[in-house]
């Protein structure tokens, strides 16, 4: 049993989580502790043949405590996330965790076949539109949680998210990559998780569904590697002075795992403890404005 494990309680044993980038990186690191812990899992993921790598491997460790099922999902798509939150709803009479861990930053400038940036795609309005898709099924559980991965970076959208270029053009081309731009672009999409949060907090007062974001940490994963020599030798530079995957992954298996009587739902938390995000996290009229556009953002998909 890990450090990680011996450390807390087993408040997820027995419950199911929806996770998604569970097949590298500080989701996959989750993935193993949680199935440690005796929590069944339903891994959301793009590659297929990963993913049931990850699922075989889970099944032959903790085969006879728990159940581990695979659903693939192009988190670019609308039509993809649909489908997979549609298999999931008919195959499962209760889910207790919806755990949004997968991301990405592109560096070129590109659009998903729904017409959006792809960053913002995958990093906001991918976990956006599959809570909303399996919110009435969280509800369902006696105690449900909902964790999104966001990040330090968040920091980098000083001016908060510019809603009137959501395309953010302004980032791409040469100059903008020359000034950091996708660097200053995946910071929105991270301070949109943390607004997000926030206001789903809000919009679930009352009820019996708890919301939360962490920042990892800086890990050292395969993150970024898609996207050229120069973002590939930056990864490496950084992962010099990174954190395990397993360490950027305590925070979100505590969120998972600890009694919801020691968390404050709607809070963004880093090394297990609330932090304060910067006051662009804060602006609970950014807040309720995101949820606004990211609703009409997801409208066109849902015919």
């Amino acid at each position: 049993m890990s450090r990680m494990n011996q450390a807390n309680g087993r408040n997820v044993k027995g419950k199911y989580a929806v996770i998604t980038g569970a097949t590298s990186g500080i989701g996959l690191a989750a993935a193993k502790e949680l199935a440690a812990r005796g929590t069944n899992l339903g891994i959301v993921a793009r590659n297929e043949a990963k993913a049931n790598e990850v699922a075989a491997t889970l099944r032959a460790s903790f085969g006879d405590q728990i159940t581990v099922d695979v659903f693939i999902a192009d988190m670019s798509s609308q039509r993809s996330i649909r489908r997979a939150a549609n298999d999931m709803l008919a195959k499962f009479p209760r889910i207790d965790i919806l755990i949004n861990n997968a991301g990405a930053m592109f560096v070129d400038h590109k659009l998903t076949e729904d017409g959006l940036e792809m960053t913002w795609a995958v990093n906001h309005i991918a976990p956006f539109l599959l809570t909303k898709l399996l919110l009435d099924r969280l509800m369902m559980s006696e105690h449900a949680r909902i964790i999104t991965t966001s990040s330090h970076g968040h920091k980098m959208a000083r001016r908060g998210i510019n809603f009137e270029d959501l395309s953010a053009r302004r980032y791409f081309g040469f100059l903008g990559k020359m000034k950091g731009g996708p660097n200053f672009r995946y910071g929105e999409t991270k301070l949109a998780n943390i607004l997000f949060t926030a206001e789903l907090a809000q919009r679930l007062k009352g009820t019996n569904a708890s919301v939360y974001c962490f920042d990892p940490g800086l890990v050292a994963t395969n993150f970024n590697q898609d996207n050229g020599w120069m973002a590939r030798m930056t990864m490496a530079v950084m992962n010099r002075f990174s954190r395990t995957p397993e360490k950027g992954a305590e925070t979100l298996v505590w969120l998972a795992d600890t009694d919801e009587k020691s968390l404050e739902s709607g809070r963004y938390y880093a090394d297990k403890q609330v932090r304060t995000p910067s006051a662009q996290a804060s602006n609970r009229e950014a807040a309720k404005k995101l949820w606004e556009l990211s609703e009409a953002q997801i409208r066109a998909s849902e015919a």
